[in-house]
């Protein structure tokens, strides 16, 4: 894809990146006007909830593990731009687990409350067959995950199940997702607007990815997403 990956240590890069939501940046201010094109109005997901502060420690990549960080990851005026291909190796040798380029954001696992994550993510076209973003179950537990949010052929959907934006190629978006684990219910916002909720399986602990990940069906040779001002909240009941 002709990446030109910036050498740049992994916490200076996270650091910048906090910085980055400001929105100075081109990109940024592009994901912020398309999200208030949205028509999310009053309708603001993160209404009532406190943000959670996050350091550069917070964010671990997670990529193959036979090539370096900078051939699969790439930051640049406050956009992260995730990608893998589909004969990658896993994360690590213990693993059998497919491809991914993912943020797993550390520190902040929960198992009480209502936390939700936002980001503003861009997904190119041709980028199929792979999560994007996921709420993961602790280590170990029967089910890996509560949520994951795929891409088939420009659709977002909840799993390999119900549609949950059409069309969500080439354009940025606001992402919103908020887990109440009382309820054990997870409801995903686009651009300010509820666009999907259901009841999920309980778990002990859970933590936030974001990123690409393959998937088990109509993935394409390379699998990119872009994101930028990642901010995590919470409120308790």
């Amino acid at each position: 894809m002709g990446f030109m990956a910036m050498m740049v240590s992994w916490p200076a890069i996270a650091a910048a990146f906090i910085v980055a939501a400001s929105l100075s940046s081109p990109a940024a201010m592009r994901a912020s006007a398309a999200a208030a094109a949205g028509g999310g109005g009053g309708n603001n997901p993160t209404a009532g909830f406190a943000k959670v502060d996050l350091t550069g420690g917070d964010f671990q990549v997670q990529r193959p593990y036979d090539v370096p960080e900078s051939r699969r990851f790439r930051y640049r005026d406050g956009v992260w731009t995730f990608w893998v291909y589909d004969s990658d190796k896993p994360f690590n040798t213990a693993t059998h687990t497919n491809p991914r380029t993912e943020v797993r954001l550390r520190g902040h696992d929960y198992s009480s409350g209502v936390w939700q994550f936002e980001g503003y993510g861009y997904v190119p076209s041709g980028t199929s067959g792979v999560s994007v973003m996921q709420i993961h179950n602790e280590e170990g537990a029967e089910h890996a995950t509560i949520l994951m949010l795929h891409v088939y052929d420009g659709v977002l959907r909840f799993y390999d199940g119900p549609a949950i934006e059409s069309n969500i190629y080439d354009r940025w978006f606001r992402l919103n997702v908020v887990h109440d684990v009382k309820a054990s219910t997870v409801a995903v916002y686009i651009d300010g607007k509820q666009k999907f909720s259901t009841n999920v399986i309980p778990s002990e602990s859970y933590y936030f990815k974001f990123g690409v990940y393959m998937q088990h069906r109509d993935w394409s040779n390379c699998m990119e997403s872009q994101w930028t001002n990642v901010t995590v909240y919470t409120k308790s009941y």
